[in-house]
């Protein structure tokens, strides 16, 4: 069953501003003892990506959940899913597959999560047929269960996801590769039960582009928007999302300004959508509905060179002071505070642990 629990009233202090058409706020899960304000972190567990491979057991303290990163499949329309750890010629202190799972435990002891992420840059997933949904199920079952993971992470990028043309209504998604994911991830939550951890890592263009452009056969790229069906579905499973704010073109935000990411503005603009609702391609009769603030994180890169649109220490706290507060915000003014608001996520422990964990010791505490 889904996990389920009163809705918070998402909307609060939005008297007297002027909203976009949303749809009621669905009730949101209760993340299974994942910290009022988490930080969530990827940890390079199959690559090294220049920054060096951390193993598991010196994960500083400081991160609350950790996604190993990543599991990719055999071909992109396989669903059959690989999690190959690092090789010893590119990690040479790359740890036995037993002390790896010695220090899984050991994290969760700890009260730390530990998930299997799926996808990121190089891990194209189409779902397109019913064998490559039931394949990804097992697949990912047999990964989680070998390795006693705690949940999954979904980081598709590239071309995993698109809308095909006509495909515009939210509630019904027609495109496969839609469908299908959203069906497997049910079949993932039904399989593992309540404790089960769900987040999502999609970029900005899967999901905040949606306010301008979304459906196929629009005239615009068919993957814009191409996320919020699968968010909107399973918004009653879904533990965190955490939209990548970086490696980003400019937004527009509800303000219909654009907003330029590496700023406080961007993150504030970017969350407040998600907090907000917004009506897809601007149509009042296709909303996407406010998710609670205890299911948002803010994605962040841990250093400059993570990715594009690094964040300073100084403008993430400003951020999170306009979000959770209303002070000290910029040009783009939220329409609510959000003091629930979950944390955030860095792209990643390696980089971060490589630049002396500026991230987690400088936004843990706050």
């Amino acid at each position: 069953m889904p996990r389920m629990r009163t809705a918070l009233a998402a909307l609060v202090g939005l008297v007297g501003l002027a909203l976009p058409a949303t749809a009621a706020a669905a009730p949101e899960p209760a993340a299974p003892d994942i910290p009022a304000h988490a930080l969530v972190g990827y940890l390079h567990a199959s690559f090294a990506n220049g920054s060096g491979y951390v193993r598991i057991a010196d994960v500083p303290a400081e991160w609350d959940v950790i996604d190993l990163a990543f599991a990719e499949p055999t071909s992109p329309t396989s669903g059959q899913l690989e999690f190959n750890r690092c090789p010893a010629a590119e990690c040479p202190n790359v740890e036995t597959d037993e002390e790896f799972i010695a220090g899984i435990k050991a994290k969760q002891a700890e009260g730390k999560k530990v998930l299997l992420s799926v996808g990121g840059a190089n891990g194209q997933v189409r779902l397109e047929t019913e064998g490559a949904r039931d394949a990804f199920v097992e697949s990912a079952a047999a990964i989680i269960d070998r390795y006693g993971l705690d949940g999954i992470d979904i980081d598709f990028e590239g071309h995993s996801l698109e809308l095909a043309p006509g495909d515009t209504d939210l509630k019904n998604p027609t495109t496969p590769v839609v469908v299908n994911l959203i069906a497997a991830l049910r079949a993932l939550n039904e399989r593992y039960g309540p404790d089960f951890v769900l987040t999502m890592a999609p970029e900005t263009f899967f999901v905040q582009l949606g306010y301008q452009h979304y459906g196929g056969g629009t005239g615009a790229d068919p993957r814009a928007g191409s996320y919020l069906p699968v968010i909107d579905a399973l918004r009653a499973d879904l533990d965190l999302l955490h939209v990548q704010n970086y490696n980003s073109g400019p937004i527009m935000g509800l303000d219909d300004q654009y907003h330029t990411m590496g700023t406080a503005d961007f993150h504030v603009a970017m969350i407040d959508m998600l907090l907000t609702g917004f009506p897809l391609a601007k149509n009042p009769d296709n909303a996407f509905a406010p998710l609670a603030p205890e299911q948002v994180a803010i994605g962040l890169p841990a250093a400059n060179p993570a990715g594009n649109g690094f964040t300073p220490v100084p403008e993430v706290h400003k951020a999170l002071d306009c979000l959770r507060a209303g002070t000290g915000c910029g040009p783009y003014q939220p329409h609510g505070t959000y003091p629930a608001l979950r944390g955030l996520m860095a792209w990643s422990i390696n980089w971060d642990a490589y630049h002396d964990n500026e991230f987690a010791k400088a936004h843990d505490a706050y």
